[in-house]
């Protein structure tokens, strides 16, 4: 019955199906954010430095005693961990969906610090750091000398100095990191490249 009457009035049956989709259209803004699924379980990364130590030093005196602290977390995944030959610790726990990162990151941090009498000396002198972390870059800036007279570790030591703190202070933000790397002249394409040429390059090219 319904049908054979929009049958009979196509232009009215047009304009009911027009209303209904400016309707959806008008309603996708008016959703909450709790609508939309996390896509990534939240995870919580642990960061320690022991200067000097070996990687196996790291794994035996530090990674160990975190790791052993970390059973019970509610909603716990499973957690990985990399011990560096440069003495650097990284370990991340990863819960459930749908947990609250807050919370889990309190918990994580309470673990720590019942474990902190176990770990060595200057590891507790440097601290434990615990955030919140998320597997993929929200921003990669790429800053660089227009002059061409600054090295990388130039550069890189002006923006810990300057730039690193600040962001990090910004409301939002997790984490905030600084990676560098020289460019190899001798293996560049044509001899006589400079880093300005380059950059001038991949300016034109809108790589950057």
């Amino acid at each position: 019955m319904f049908s054979r009457f929009f049958v009979r009035r196509p232009v009215f049956a047009w304009v009911i199906a027009i209303l209904i989709m400016l309707a959806g259209i008008l309603a996708i803004r008016t959703l909450p954010v709790a609508q939309y699924p996390d896509v990534a379980p939240p995870t919580i990364k642990i960061s320690a430095t022991y200067t000097g130590a070996s990687a196996e030093t790291l794994e035996n005196s530090v990674t160990q005693v975190i790791e052993q602290q970390l059973t019970g977390l509610d909603n716990l995944l499973y957690f990985s961990s990399t011990s560096s030959s440069d003495g650097s610790v990284s370990i991340n726990v990863t819960f459930e969906q749908g947990t609250d990162p807050d919370t889990a990151q309190v918990q994580v941090q309470n673990k720590i610090q019942q474990a902190e009498s176990r770990l060595p000396s200057e590891v507790q002198q440097t601290g434990v750091t615990v955030e919140k972390s998320q597997s993929n870059f929200l921003l990669i800036a790429a800053v660089y000398d227009t002059t061409d007279k600054a090295s990388s570790s130039d550069i890189a030591d002006w923006l810990v100095s300057n730039v690193q703190d600040p962001l990090a202070r910004v409301e939002g933000v997790g984490s905030l990191q600084v990676f560098w790397r020289g460019i190899r002249y001798a293996h560049l394409a044509r001899p006589g490249q400079t880093g300005v040429l380059l950059a001038d390059a991949f300016r034109r090219a809108k790589c950057y």
